[in-house]
């Protein structure tokens, strides 16, 4: 008999093709700059352990973790074991911005659990934590004392077992569990072999000076910055400020040479020593000099020149903006009225102990909320005087100068030398390196008189006037006039520098 043959149809790929898993589902944080640690928050029905000595912050950055979960639509769980009465963190959390009374007891509960650890040990510890989870419908949990349930474990393997059964309720219910614990910060614990991620807070101190930092060692299913991180602790609570090295490290590509365009600095005889006829846009420039010589008036009359269409922001240490405006009015310059229009911004700090990631935060927000497009950083060393670790100077000044040219905007910087007279340019950390174009401001002693003398050591990407030159400032403002010779004479007229196809004859030097 014919035998039936059957033929199988190979089925459709397109609708047999498995699924990528979807991703994770992430918690923010509630804490300003920490999620840009993270890579985007913690996740969702993970287990962390918040290590550091007492003191560093843990308490504070825990009840922020509740308190912007609740405020989110979630419900947190805070268990303490061997700690302050609630009744005590509770007085003291109300004075921070984030504390709201009422999301206490509905959506935020505090339940102490030493009691079952003392007399049923971790087994009456799970338990407890199983029946809160499940009876409050938490969707956070913050365990508070992990030390204390170290000490009560009898080895590391049942130490591991606890933290495996946590783990496990808590994917059950949806729980993204915290456990804080002032353990040492080195060496390797059984509980950190098992979690997801390990967040340790530090107070370091430097002679008289303290800092705190934040540093992510450990972290499943996503990439973090890595290294140390500054933090503070202010009325707010925890603000974290990634290390801008680590934040800001992608080169920026480089304009074509015909792409190029000048930016006036408001100083027309200055612009004439530039080929393009004035600094390269979206440039650094870096304004040395010793007191007196100009760099600042140099910087207002850059700013002078801020519109609507190119904002402007000067970002100062050591001049008031009252006394910074003053001075402007008596060159002729109105800074008063750019201001109230929106053109232009004076941000001014205290000589004080500023973090140096925590400038780098505020200056590139304000470029970013205020559509920066020139900008006048008056005092380098105020950055430079705000780091605990001058080894990083020139890593970060490179990434936060790639960074405001990759965001457009053309950068004019001072940097004070101490000679009153002298013909060197020092420029520390390697700073004339990093910025594209270096201007030496100076006092020369000419017949008898001390004379203000300008000169360009580099410009990158424009043909520019070697010559030393005078630089007069008067109420009339500031201009460049005639070359300096080394016979001590000036030499009349600054003529414009030619175009792209090179300077003038009498121009080269």
């Amino acid at each position: 008999p014919r035998v039936a043959r059957t033929t199988m149809t190979p089925p459709n790929k397109s609708t047999t093709q498995p699924k990528s898993p979807a991703p994770p589902t992430r918690m923010p944080s509630g804490i300003p700059g920490l999620d840009r640690v993270l890579g985007g928050g913690f996740f969702q029905s993970g287990a962390y352990i918040i290590q550091g000595l007492p003191g560093c912050g843990k308490t504070i950055f825990a009840n922020q973790l509740c308190f912007g979960h609740v405020a989110q639509g979630g419900r947190a769980l805070y268990v303490t074991l061997l700690a302050e009465s609630h009744a005590r963190m509770l007085q003291h959390l109300r004075t921070l911005s984030f504390f709201d009374e009422s999301a206490i007891p509905q959506k935020l509960s505090y339940v102490s659990a030493f009691s079952e650890l003392e007399s049923e040990g971790l087994k009456g510890l799970i338990g407890i934590l199983r029946q809160e989870m499940r009876a409050r419908k938490a969707t956070l949990l913050v365990l508070d004392g992990l030390l204390a349930v170290s000490e009560t474990a009898e080895s590391a393997r049942d130490l591991k077992k606890f933290v495996h059964e946590l783990q496990t309720n808590a994917m059950f219910h949806g729980c993204t569990v915290f456990m804080l614990t002032s353990g040492a910060l080195h060496g390797i614990n059984a509980e950190r072999t098992m979690v997801d991620g390990l967040v340790e807070l530090e107070d370091h101190l430097f002679d008289m000076r303290a800092q705190r930092t934040i540093r992510v060692s450990k972290f499943r299913g996503s990439a973090s910055l890595r290294g140390r991180h500054e933090f503070q602790i202010t009325d707010d609570g925890l603000r974290v400020f990634p290390r801008t090295e680590a934040l800001y490290d992608q080169p920026v590509t480089e304009q074509g040479a015909g792409g190029v365009r000048g930016l006036g600095t408001g100083i027309a005889s200055l612009d004439q020593m530039l080929a393009i006829g004035g600094l390269p846009e979206a440039s650094s420039t870096v304004v040395v000099g010793s007191t007196g010589t100009g760099k600042t008036t140099l910087g207002l009359h850059f700013l002078s020149q801020s519109s609507a269409q190119q904002p402007g922001l000067l970002f100062g240490f050591f001049e008031m903006p009252e006394q910074l405006k003053a001075n402007a009015r008596s060159l002729g310059l109105d800074l008063d009225k750019l201001e109230k229009e929106g053109a232009l911004s004076l941000l001014w700090h205290a000589h004080g102990e500023n973090g140096l990631d925590e400038l780098a935060h505020q200056l590139l927000s304000e470029v970013e909320a205020k559509g920066v497009k020139r900008l006048m950083i008056d005092g380098l060393s105020g950055f430079f005087e705000s780091t605990a670790y001058p080894e990083r100077i020139g890593r970060f000044f490179a990434c936060l100068t790639n960074e405001l040219r990759r965001r457009g905007v053309t950068t004019m910087m001072s940097l004070e030398t101490r000679d009153a007279v002298g013909s060197t340019v020092p420029t520390p950390y390697g700073v004339s390196a990093i910025v594209d174009n270096l201007l030496f401001l100076r006092h020369v002693e000419s017949r008898g008189e001390v004379k203000r003398m300008l000169s360009f050591i580099k410009v990158r990407a424009s043909r520019f006037d070697h010559a030393i030159r005078e630089l007069a400032i008067s109420p009339d403002g500031v201009k460049v006039s005639g070359r300096f010779s080394t016979g001590g004479d000036v030499l009349p007229t600054v003529a414009p520098v030619a175009g792209a196809d090179g300077l003038r004859d009498s121009e080269q030097h």
